[in-house]
């Protein structure tokens, strides 16, 4: 059977209403409702802070700001509750419907290698942006000691799940697959819950289409009910935004987000750098005009800044990689789903920036097997976590355990995470869409065949 009619025969209905939905919010300049939410949350809670003449006091800032970010929290809540389903439904369909056995082996020996090495290039240049600039060494002494007497970020590390088991090697590999998928997904182990889909997904390629139809109409109606649901969560982002920061802004007060300055400016160097990488690699490797391709793209990073999560914008993202940059459908529903989940480059890139900032406010040496080691954990941390918001500050919490980092120096970087999370993610989804150019230039003839080729 031709990759052609296997398409027609599985193919999963378009969700047009959800991509209309975004669209529109597009058009109602969601982004400019998200950044002047950011400042009149920002304003108003340094107003309401205590270390800075607050109007109110401690007691009645402290129940403002429960109050202030329940919105926001309620939007995480949202964006959390279905992006399993999302996710598994997304990869599920997409490979399912992506043709036969040979197709599926010739991008998954493709688009493997690649995402970790971009993952790899971004720890890089996160690793060298940090140890250059040094960002650690313009924080007050008194900045962390002020922060973690706030208590603000105490709870992040409990919200990880670590296993501090020690095992052996063959004992990790064999952890890796998901014997219990409804522990993984109780868990949040979003590796085991992408390599479950990817296992059912070749079952189901590897099967008549009429025996598999059942299953896959079934993960379509999965994720029709999952881009709804996110569809319903996007509409209180602006609120949402203004919540979260007015929560923060009142913990920390005004000094200690101007101490950490040097350290987002760090980030963002580091985040823009990796964009540049992004648009080399475009015009090299994919041989699209990198101008081109960021004005095709604009809107979906957009919208992925809005709301902190590349799981809520997928169906733009993919809308965008088949209209707006030609690239096969086949490609996009296979590369998208598994790129939110696994292709976290900005996440690694900010990770590894922050761990390294921390150690260097806590006067912590690395030395180059240190350094190396803290690399790689953060590239093994930012594939497969979840593509929600918020995410990369409690992956940061097991990545810091390890070097000697305090648990209440994740407070230090918490209160402007918000602006931080909204910009690597729109980094990822970016990074998501170079993947399918490159895939697309790469499998061009296999994909646009009418029937595959044989070995």
């Amino acid at each position: 059977m031709s990759v052609l009619s296997r398409w027609s025969t599985l193919t999963p209905s378009s969700p047009r209403r959800l991509v209309a939905r975004l669209d529109y919010l597009l058009r109602k300049r969601l982004w400019a409702q998200i950044l002047a939410a950011m400042v009149l949350g920002v304003s108003l809670g340094l107003a309401l802070a205590p270390t800075g003449g607050a109007l109110v006091s401690a007691a009645t800032a402290e129940m403002a700001a429960a109050w202030l970010a329940l919105p926001g929290r309620l939007f995480l809540a949202l964006i959390q509750m279905v992006v399993v389903p999302l996710v598994v439904s997304s990869i599920v369909l997409g490979i399912a419907t992506s043709g036969d056995m040979a197709f599926l082996k010739r991008i998954g020996f493709r688009i493997a290698p690649y995402f970790v090495s971009t993952t790899c290039v971004a720890v890089i240049i996160g690793a060298a942006i940090a140890l250059w600039i040094v960002p650690g060494q313009y924080v007050g002494e008194g900045i962390a000691t002020t922060i973690a007497d706030a208590g603000v970020g105490a709870d992040v590390p409990s919200l990880v799940d670590v296993d501090q088991t020690e095992m052996s090697l063959p004992e990790q590999i064999i952890e890796i697959i998901p014997t219990n998928p409804t522990h993984a997904v109780l868990s949040r182990s979003m590796f085991q819950i992408v390599l479950f889909a990817i296992f059912v997904a070749i079952a189901l390629v590897s099967i008549s289409p009429r025996r598999a139809k059942p299953l896959i109409d079934l993960f379509v109606a999965l994720q029709d009910v999952s881009m709804k649901i996110v569809s319903w969560a996007m509409a209180i982002a602006p609120l949402a935004v203004f919540g979260l920061l007015a929560q923060i802004s009142i913990q920390v007060g005004f000094d200690a987000i101007v101490g950490v300055g040097a350290y987002v400016g760090t980030v963002m160097l580091g985040l823009a750098s990796l964009l540049l990488f992004y648009l080399i690699v475009v015009g090299l490797v994919a041989g699209r005009n990198p101008i081109s391709f960021l004005r095709k793209i604009w809107g979906v990073q957009l919208l992925a800044f809005s709301t902190s999560s590349s799981a809520a914008v997928m169906p733009l993202s993919m809308k965008t990689a088949e209209e707006e940059l030609g690239v096969s459908k086949p490609i996009s529903q296979f590369i998208v789903p598994l790129g939110a989940t696994v292709n976290m480059d900005g996440t690694a890139l900010y990770q590894v920036v922050a761990a390294v900032f921390l150690t260097q406010v806590y006067g912590i040496e690395l030395t180059l097997a240190q350094l190396a080691l803290l690399s790689v954990t953060t590239v093994g941390a930012s594939i497969g976590s979840p593509s929600t918001p918020g995410v990369g500050i409690v992956i940061l919490a097991t990545v810091v355990q390890g070097i000697g980092v305090p648990p209440e120096g994740i407070a230090l970087i918490l209160g402007v995470d918000r602006i931080l999370d909204m910009t690597r993610t729109a980094v990822n989804v970016t990074g998501d869409l170079t993947a399918c150019t490159v895939m697309d230039r790469w499998l061009e003839a296999e994909v646009r065949r009418e029937a595959p080729s044989v070995e």
